[in-house]
């Protein structure tokens, strides 16, 4: 029987000195041991670690036990009294066993555990952990972070949950487990609170440093992904439960606003493998992005931050974290980018942003970030939001802030639709200029020409894609239209009329052209189609096309026809505002 066979092991080990015992017996001690559990006799093997004469034996041998102990305690259903009895073992080698190297066991079994069962196992040896580590004189803030870091590593894999729906069935248990871990480290955080006049000493400076690094893992996950808008029908949501402990740890260690503003120069490790060093600072960037999204939006700890600070520099603080999370493709995470920037924004009144902030290099990446979210994001809601906020961002700089982003995005956005709207904001700000009593230089005269000299012309002469460039060209002949109409040649406010032969040359002229041409080449496709229609009707001829990479569905010749119909219909209209804007120089 399983625990003659222990009680065997322990009499002959009784008699032993601590300095006595062989590998052979740990061995013999460790099978007896396992053989208890997995045949039911958990409460017989619970007595014999409670009884006070093996208590040298059990601080020896004891962690050879937490393997089996662990299976065992996930085979029992929750009100088996079996599984209460392994439970107390757990305890009690937490309590008996050498701190070293139940340590090692305990970490041994966070690692080998399975993904399915990751988040189980590390809230069931959580508990016994912290008593370990409590209990270490040596090398605690070493163990401690090591202790953190696996678990995280272990927990990262796992899908963080996203909807509601998700968040509640908590399938992984990852929700629960989040918060059981902050609160494994509270005992540490509060030792480094309780030591933080004295912190000259290593380990008191060494803990700190371990537990930022767990703050730092902690923000870039789960939290960078996670849902963290408060949701109806979840009185306690974890991930926002814990965010608030997270916020909380770093600003009673006196950290939360060094990190906002200090990025932590001068801390990051020194890596030799530049692929490492681009990691950490990847990971560090991601972290501190989360961490002001916190703050600046979810207002996590917003209590604690200074009220001296203008919102023209909180913008300048953040646009490197906007940036961070807007070259991100995951929806969490840029819906993060994009409602951080429109927090930011909205804390400014329209026009007060002066120009000189486009010198930095993020106020020029944001914007070109936003147009690829409105262009390239496949989630609808988020091209909606990044145009809007675009806008915003437009309103809040000075004249000649406008001006020169106006010129920016034309250089570089690249996309005709992105041209046609920042073309529809320049005569916008012509209007106003017009409208005000004071001029305004940089949308009136020379100024205004040079720009002119970007919107009023075809990118490649009369050969230009006039129906992939149709938005462009449309804003561009209203444009010239407004300018035409509301100043006068006898005024010339804008500068129009001095510069209107180059735009006949450049625009008015290559585009004539290149309607004619186009006209002619869809009209002889059209023509083409319905001479073939019975043909490919016959043989069920039809066109693939490939969209962004991914092959749509076949088109039948009905279709091609109403495509090209679309087309010449584009053509008409543009020559049509192109009759208008003519007739009115005519005229003029």
């Amino acid at each position: 029987m399983a625990v003659d066979e222990l009680q065997a092991i322990i009499q002959r080990c009784q008699i032993l000195e601590e300095a006595d015992f062989k590998g052979e017996d740990f061995n013999l001690f460790q099978v007896a041991g396992q053989k208890c559990l997995e045949d039911g006799y958990a409460s017989e093997l619970l007595e014999v670690i409670q009884n006070e004469k093996n208590k040298v034996i059990i601080r020896n041998m004891g962690w050879n036990l937490l393997s089996p102990l662990v299976r065992c305690i996930f085979m029992y259903k929750q009100e088996d009294d079996k599984r209460e009895h392994c439970l107390k073992i757990l305890d009690q080698l937490a309590q008996l066993c050498y701190p070293k190297e139940l340590f090692l066991g305990l970490l041994e079994e966070i690692e080998q555990t399975s993904p399915e069962q990751v988040c189980q196992t590390v809230m069931l040896l959580l508990q016994p952990l912290q008593t370990v580590l409590l209990k270490l004189q040596n090398k605690k803030a070493y163990s401690v972070g090591i202790s953190l870091a696996m678990i995280m590593n272990q927990l990262t894999p796992l899908p963080v949950p996203y909807t509601k729906q998700q968040i509640q069935e908590d399938k992984l248990g990852l929700c629960q487990c989040c918060n059981a871990v902050v609160h494994f480290a509270k005992p540490f955080v509060n030792e480094v609170v309780k030591n933080m006049e004295k912190l000259s000493e290593d380990n008191g400076m060494e803990l700190k440093e371990e537990l930022l690094k767990f703050c730092m893992k902690s923000l870039k996950y789960p939290l960078l992904t996670a849902q963290l808008e408060q949701l109806e029908g979840i009185e306690q949501h974890p991930f926002r439960h814990f965010a608030t402990e997270i916020v909380d740890i770093l600003w009673v260690m006196r950290e939360l606003i060094p990190l906002m503003f200090l990025h932590r120069k001068g801390k990051s490790l020194h890596w030799e493998n530049q692929e490492f060093a681009d990691i950490e600072k990847e990971n560090s960037e991601d972290s501190l992005a989360c961490l002001s999204y916190l703050m600046f939006v979810q207002h996590f700890g917003i209590d604690c931050f200074p009220l001296v600070f203008s919102p023209s520099y909180l913008l300048q603080c953040n646009m490197t974290h906007i940036d961070v999370l807007l070259k991100r493709k995951e929806e969490s995470v840029l819906s993060k980018g994009l409602d951080l920037f429109e927090s930011c924004l909205l804390r400014m009144e329209d026009n007060s942003l002066l120009h000189q902030y486009l010198e930095l290099r993020d106020f020029i990446n944001v914007p070109q970030d936003l147009v690829k979210v409105m262009t390239l994001c496949p989630i609808e809601h988020l091209r909606k939001k990044s145009l809007n906020i675009l806008q915003l961002f437009i309103d809040k700089f000075d004249a000649e802030g406008k001006y020169t982003l106006f010129r920016c995005l034309l250089k570089t956005s690249n996309h005709a639709g992105v041209e046609g709207y920042i073309i529809k904001n320049i005569k916008d700000q012509i209007h106003l200029s017009l409208m005000k009593e004071h001029d305004n230089i940089w949308f009136t005269g020379h100024h205004l020409i040079s720009l002119l000299d970007l919107v009023l012309l075809l990118p490649e002469g009369a050969e230009t894609d006039l129906l992939h460039n149709s938005d462009r060209i449309m804003a561009s002949l209203n444009l010239l239209r407004y300018l035409v109409i509301k100043d006068c040649e006898s005024d010339n406010q804008t500068g129009v009329w001095t510069t209107l032969g180059k735009i006949q040359q450049n625009f008015l002229k290559p585009l004539h052209v290149g309607l004619n041409m186009s006209k002619a080449h869809y009209e002889a496709e059209i023509k083409n189609k319905k001479e073939n229609r019975r043909e490919a009707q016959s043989s069920n001829t039809v066109c693939s096309v490939t969209v962004g990479g991914e092959k749509m569905p076949p088109m039948t010749t009905e279709m091609q026809l109403q495509v090209l119909h679309s087309a010449l219909f584009t053509f008409d209209l543009i020559e049509s505002v192109l009759a208008r804007v003519e007739e009115l120089i005519e005229v003029k």
